[in-house]
């Protein structure tokens, strides 16, 4: 009867150091309670937790958890409904204020979350809610982490996963976005033709400055010639003239045969006759060049006989005959 007792008494112990271990896995959190009073949070690990005297009350998960947001309809602030869903990124950090400052931690974050990205996206437009998508994550994730602070949550991201507009809505933007690139575009050809434009005028200007300062230049060149000309010319006529006022009498005829020449070869190089008829005597061509021989032979000293000038040249067919 005592065997029977003692191992009955053995095997009350046993169920009760069994009952009394828990394991904590890594990434959670139990609350201890004492006659339903929290006293402590089993860290993971073994831990004791003497039976029938304390028992576990929550178990917390603490690692990083992802929310999803369900399809919510809004109503923007220009009137335009939008159907709007994402997710929300959050941690427990106070397992106890998680267990006993809020009965339901998941169901609450869900209708927090809503009713803020109802507020938040309520107060925008259309086309704010579009393109600032950025914004409204901030401005989520702000009101809700600083929400549920007292339940021992961080709120780690908001984001929004899609925000689809009414078909009407979307065919009107695609319209509105087909004109505007339509319109860019014209602006674009627009300005390229008025860039072609200038580039071409001032080409046509820089061509006429160069061609007027290309004249200008000729002009002056031009110009320059003829004073050498003729500061040429009357240093010829001087020579002359200080030739002839000192007693010189061979210049004069010099001069004067010299023009006669020059101005019979401009008759002689006209190309509308071969025959060229004098309205002169002859005698008065050939009187200067015989001059022009006194010249030569005073210039040289030589004593040979005068150059008969009277006696004609063999005939050559390739040369035109002058006629007086």
């Amino acid at each position: 009867m005592l065997e029977t007792f003692l191992l009955f008494v053995a095997l009350l112990v046993l169920l009760f150091v069994m009952s009394s271990i828990k394991i904590v896995h890594q990434g959670h959190r139990y609350t201890i309670e004492h006659f339903g009073r929290f006293v402590r949070v089993a860290d993971p690990g073994f831990n004791f937790v003497p039976a029938f005297f304390y028992r576990v009350g929550r178990k917390i998960n603490m690692m990083e958890q992802v929310l999803d947001i369900p399809g919510q309809e809004i109503i923007t602030k220009d009137n335009a409904m939008v159907a709007v869903d994402g997710v929300v990124f959050f941690q427990v950090l106070d397992p106890a204020k998680a267990a006993y400052e809020v009965s339901d931690l998941y169901t609450a974050i869900m209708a927090l979350s809503t009713t803020n990205l109802r507020t938040v996206m309520g107060s925008m437009d259309l086309d704010e809610t579009l393109s600032k998508r950025d914004e409204i994550n901030v401005r989520l994730l702000q009101v809700v982490d600083h929400a549920t602070e007292s339940w021992g949550v961080k709120i780690t991201r908001v984001e929004l996963k899609d925000i689809r507009p009414p078909a009407d809505i979307v065919n009107a933007m695609t319209r509105q976005m087909k004109a505007e690139r339509e319109k860019r575009a014209a602006i674009l050809e627009s300005e390229g033709m008025r860039a072609s434009e200038i580039l071409r005028a001032e080409g046509e200007k820089q061509a006429k400055i160069l061609q007027a300062e290309g004249l200008k230049e000729a002009a002056f060149r031009e110009a320059e010639a003829r004073e050498r000309a003729a500061q040429a010319e009357a240093s010829a006529t001087k020579s002359v003239s200080d030739a002839i006022a000192g007693g010189d009498a061979q210049a004069i005829n010099y001069f004067i045969a010299q023009k006669y020449v020059e101005a019979l070869g401009k008759f002689a190089d006209s190309p509308n006759a071969k025959t060229i008829l004098m309205p002169v005597e002859a005698t008065q061509l050939i009187g200067s060049l015989g001059g022009i021989g006194e010249i030569a032979k005073a210039a040289f000293g030589k004593d040979d006989p005068p150059l008969d000038l009277t006696r004609r040249p063999p005939a050559n067919p390739g040369v035109p005959r002058v006629g007086g």
